[in-house]
């Protein structure tokens, strides 16, 4: 099993490559095991995704202060008890979505003297299950973000479930030039082509690699 993760991550790593060198993958690691995952260390891999703060405090805290090139993505939907933990911990939060998330990750970053980086979730297809900023609202977002001095790097979308997620990066890549952002966290398991291929620079893969 351990052989067939290596080759899997391997080859969406030499899949990524062909179309954007500068295209970031983050290993999706919740659920797995440390067993797993140190082997995707071993092989030169140091972003990894978490969506869940308990399970990552309790994989990842020792590892964290022996291994000080690991980073950790918080991907998850996130709520403002979790803040002082997930601060502490990872290194940028992919899911920054609401005024009160914002305010309480300054405050944290001045407790902790630590800067983090963040992408902003929109929630391009307007679904009430997922967490986001509405589309309309996505330029004063930012701008309030901006103004508590968070370090927005970019945002970040979950297409609809069988819908043409090229449409949906396409938008995500259109509001973050209108906003003057570079960075784009887009693209999983299943469409991370087609992320790469409309300007991704940060992947989220984990069922593809861990089967």
């Amino acid at each position: 099993m351990s052989e067939k993760i290596i080759q899997n991550y391997l080859r969406i790593k030499n899949n990524i490559k062909e179309i954007s060198p500068n295209t970031n993958l983050i290993v999706v690691s919740k659920n797995q095991s440390m067993e797993s995952i140190d082997k995707i260390i071993k092989a030169g891999q140091f972003d990894f995704g978490e969506n869940r703060a308990q399970e990552a405090l309790e994989k990842w805290q020792a590892v964290n202060a022996l291994n000080p090139n690991i980073k950790l993505h918080f991907i998850g939907p996130l709520q403002t008890n979790k803040v002082k933990s997930v601060s502490k911990l990872f290194h940028y939060i992919h899911s920054l979505d609401s005024e009160r998330l914002a305010i309480k990750f300054s405050e944290e970053e001045k407790i902790n003297k630590k800067k983090l980086k963040y992408f902003i979730q929109i929630n391009l297809g307007e679904e009430l299950q997922k967490s986001g900023i509405h589309v309309t609202k996505s330029s004063d977002f930012i701008n309030f973000c901006k103004k508590l001095e968070l370090n927005i790097l970019g945002l970040m979308c979950i297409p609809p479930a069988n819908e043409d997620s090229k449409i949906y990066f396409s938008e995500l890549k259109d509001i973050a030039l209108k906003n003057d952002l570079k960075e784009l966290s887009m693209g999983m398991s299943n469409d991370y082509m087609e992320a790469v291929s409309l300007g991704s620079t940060w992947i989220r893969i984990g069922s593809k690699i861990f089967n």
